[in-house]
């Protein structure tokens, strides 16, 4: 089967083709345009077969489409198989519904394994603190609940008895220890930690943001239409997650407004200390040659759409994609719109744990924010450690 006989067969399943007035209307597979075949004739109004003079994809797709049943008298049947179809993906339902059901179970027992890693410095003098382990634990157990702190100690009390916490905190503790900026890179070296068991199954990444609401809101007085504005602040997340298994590598929060460019080569630099990197993708907004050549340093293909003003000047990695892009542009979108694994990940994480945060301060925001993540991470390795047989352990390479 040559190239165009291919691109025939995906036309044909894709896109719906019409016969109207003894031809056959092929829409285009890059554009809004549609092409009318005749297939007696083997004709085309495409530039490729009236230039070239070459049976194109719009006739191969045209002839999948229309499917003859010759009878014994010779008469011809002409049947249309034209159908609306979607790319469906293969779902190993047993194990799905093996992590589902022990989930919080499990996701207890690796955040415990997970948190037990970090040492506590008791002050000589005054108060004992309560354990490090205890702490973040029942902070990132909290987000996890997605209930109030008040009906939130009870599932404190039922981990405390399971031996997960050595004390139940305060209701109000909790919120004092999101509060906390220490926290924050105790936070942002446990989603590394907790991404490390899946290193030997994710070599290709994808990049991009998204912002969690908050309960702030801006208000002001607009004179020109004399009325009130309010506008919700929102925190600002940029992260790096396998395409695989959609798990949480690398993670920069930021101002609101931030730009996205300039975040992907820490995310990439973070992400390669401890995985092998074959190719990043990213949209547009990332795009630029620095951040090609960022993802090219750690040894990586770069597969960033073009803005449509973009040209391949300069030389480097930049415009070896560039014309990668136009000259075999369906192989790279192939690998382009893995990104979209990204934007499941965002989904994934907002559907389960919510779209919003509850804290008030920017530090806790923050926090809150990191929380969400790891507690993604975590019911990723949970579906992996059923679906792929994989033992989480943490802390291999610790000091």
């Amino acid at each position: 089967m040559d190239l165009r006989e291919q691109r025939g067969m995906e036309l044909e399943a894709t896109r719906v083709i019409r016969k109207k007035k003894g031809v056959w209307l092929v829409p285009s597979q890059s554009g809004n345009n549609r092409y009318e075949v005749n297939i007696q004739m083997a004709t085309c109004t495409c530039l490729d077969h009236e230039t070239r003079g070459v049976k194109c994809k719009h006739i191969y797709a045209a002839t999948f489409v229309m499917m003859r049943e010759q009878h014994a008298d010779g008469s011809v049947t002409e049947t249309i198989a034209v159908s609306e179809t979607r790319r469906t993906y293969p779902q190993n339902w047993s194990a799905y519904n093996e992590a589902q059901t022990k989930e919080q179970d499990k996701f207890q027992a690796l955040l415990a394994d997970l948190c037990s890693g970090l040492a506590t410095n008791q002050p000589k003098t005054g108060r004992p603190r309560l354990p490090l382990s205890d702490a973040v634990f029942s902070i990132v157990f909290k987000v996890y609940s997605t209930v109030s702190q008040r009906r939130f100690v009870s599932d404190l009390r039922e981990a405390h008895k399971r031996g997960y916490i050595a004390k139940v905190p305060h209701f109000n503790s909790i919120s004092n220890y999101l509060k906390n900026p220490d926290l924050t890179p105790i936070l942002r070296n446990l989603i590394t930690q907790s991404s490390l068991p899946l290193k030997s199954v994710e070599t290709d990444f994808a990049v991009d943001s998204s912002g969690f609401a908050t309960s702030r809101f801006t208000r002001w007085f607009d004179i020109k239409y004399g009325a009130i504005k309010t506008k919700q602040d929102w925190v600002k997340c940029h992260l790096m997650c396998g395409v695989k298994t959609n798990v949480v590598t690398a993670i920069e929060i930021h101002g609101q407004f931030a730009s996205d460019a300039k975040m992907l080569p820490a995310l990439v630099d973070t992400t390669a200390q401890n995985f092998h990197i074959s190719e990043v993708a990213a949209d547009k907004a990332y795009g630029s040659r620095k951040n090609t050549d960022a993802i090219t340093k750690v040894g990586a293909d770069p597969f960033i759409a073009f803005k449509s003003d973009s040209v391949g000047a300069g030389g480097g990695t930049w415009a070896k994609m560039y014309h990668y892009f136009q000259f075999r542009r369906d192989e790279f979108l192939t690998h382009y719109h893995k990104r979209s694994n990204v934007e499941s990940t965002f989904s994934m994480m907002k559907r389960k744990f919510g779209d919003s945060l509850r804290s008030k301060t920017d530090v806790a925001m923050i926090n809150e924010t990191l929380c969400k993540i790891l507690c993604h991470n975590l019911v990723v390795l949970i579906h992996e450690t059923h679906e792929l047989g994989i033992d989480p352990v943490f802390w291999q390479n610790a000091a």
